[in-house]
């Protein structure tokens, strides 16, 4: 449900009220010559669209391969290299 309405030259130049606008009362739609062309959301929103409210945790849990036995995760094993650091 979208909260309000914007013309893009009036959300350009009230950038903040429209923003303000997203966090607290919802979607607000942005229109140029009338068609709906952008929809600005609040962060809270959009992590729950995109599912990056969960947290890693959660992500895991819920990932396809949990519990597959014939995962196998190997280390590679070559030799590290020598750096030198230069202390300024």
């Amino acid at each position: 449900m979208i909260a309000s309405q914007w013309q893009v030259q009036d959300a350009k130049a009230c950038f903040s009220e429209v923003v303000r606008c997203a966090q607290h009362e919802g979607p607000q739609d942005i229109t140029v010559q009338g068609r709906s062309v952008a929809v600005i959301v609040s962060r809270e929103l959009y992590d729950k669209l995109t599912g990056n409210d969960r947290s890693f945790v959660e992500f895991m849990a819920s990932s396809p391969l949990r519990g597959a036995e014939d995962l196998v995760f190997e280390r590679d094993q070559s030799q590290t290299r020598e750096v030198d650091l230069l202390l300024i």
